[in-house]
């Protein structure tokens, strides 16, 4: 079978870029379509798979401008000549998922999310753009938001990685999605041989607005607990400034995995701040024993036990995580969090279940598909 798995980019490596992988250990000789490719920050990763870019990739400095060119991005999927296969797989956050694929072969996409910038998250963006960005987001966007409608409903099959992501599929493309969770890769995050933990919590992604470290920075600063804020990203600079100050927060930068799974196994507890889609680092912070203090919307609701993983905040904002911080310090001084219970949850999350319920989804499309073009013509005369 002849498979080709279109990406929205393949430009820094992350969560999504791990769910590649992944159909990749099911389909291993698939082709990859995408926007565009930086094969030097993508080293050590898809070298041995063939990988089809856009037009846009000719384009100077396209790797690092590619977000600046959300308009010109569906003709870009939709130039992809995907005749071809016999199956196409779409894993999309952003516009991936609108290619234009023939009738008679079967397309699913895998959806992470509907585009947060296109949709429910569009006046926060629009909030924290400049002037200019600002201009272009209320020229196109209402086009981008119809695009984005019409090439969902060329779907043959809709996955949602989570039911907060399903509902937000029926909610902006009134489309049902089948749920099936991404799994946790339990080689790279488990617990220490003899667990223990320090007196320190961890906020681990990347530094972009929408994670919202800065609510975490706040919460800690000039509590007299330590924090240590593993990753890089745009809003690098601004929350350095943010924690200045205090010396009991610390910036990592990006790290190692076996640096990271050191963090996660021996931290008190990960603070998450984000609305997440699904939200995997919580999940991996559980595979190594540890609880997870969350904000309490999103994918986390879904992954997180309430008094048994961890503890939920309900307002995005810095008195309520502090609420949620001291009420969680009660209860683990109450060893309400114990370290083999909680990765025995996380380990639930297997690649083994993923790929059953994966693999039943292609077949009832495939056949699907196969009935709608095995019947014959009827043609009606008078």
């Amino acid at each position: 079978m002849k498979v080709a798995i279109v990406h929205d980019w393949l430009t820094n490596y992350g969560g999504a870029e791990t769910f590649v992988e992944l159909w990749l250990r099911m389909y291993p000789q698939a082709d990859i379509y995408t926007l565009v490719y930086d094969k030097k920050k993508m080293k050590g990763h898809f070298e041995q798979n063939r990988i089809y870019t856009s037009y846009l990739q000719k384009l100077p400095f396209a790797t690092k401008i590619y977000t600046k060119l959300l308009k010109f991005m569906p003709k870009a999927f939709e130039s992809f000549d995907l005749s071809g296969y016999d199956l196409v797989l779409c894993s999309s956050s952003s516009c991936a998922k609108g290619v234009i694929v023939p009738p008679y072969i079967p397309q699913i996409a895998y959806i992470h999310t509907p585009m947060r910038y296109a949709w429910d998250l569009y006046f926060d963006y629009k909030k924290r753009s400049g002037r200019l960005t600002r201009f272009f987001m209320n020229r196109w966007m209402p086009a981008i938001r119809q695009w984005d409608y019409t090439s969902a409903q060329r779907i043959d099959t809709i996955v949602a990685n989570s039911y907060y992501i399903a509902r937000r599929i029926k909610k902006f493309w009134n489309r049902d999605a089948t749920v099936i969770y991404s799994p946790l890769n339990h080689r790279r995050f488990f617990p220490a041989d003899t667990p223990h933990h320090e007196d320190f919590y961890v906020a681990f992604s990347r530094l972009v607005p929408y994670k919202r470290v800065d609510l975490a920075i706040s919460a800690i600063k000039g509590s007299g607990r330590k924090l240590i804020v593993i990753g890089g990203g745009s809003e690098s600079k601004k929350l350095k400034e943010l924690a200045r100050g205090d010396k009991n927060i610390t910036f990592t930068g990006k790290v190692s995995d076996e640096i990271l799974r050191g963090y996660l196994q021996k931290c008190r507890a990960l603070i998450f701040c984000a609305e997440e889609d699904f939200g995997l680092t919580p999940l991996e912070t559980q595979a190594c024993g540890r609880p997870v203090i969350a904000f309490g919307r999103g994918g986390a609701t879904e992954t997180i036990i309430e008094g048994k993983t961890g503890v939920f905040f309900p307002k995005q904002d810095t008195e309520s995580l502090r609420k949620a911080i001291e009420r969680f310090e009660i209860l683990d001084s109450q060893n309400k969090f114990n370290t083999y219970e909680i990765a025995s949850h996380a380990r639930t999350f297997t690649e083994k279940r993923f790929r059953e319920e994966f693999s039943a989804i292609v077949e009832k499309t495939k056949k699907e598909i196969s009935l709608r073009f095995s019947e014959p013509d009827i043609i009606q005369t008078k």
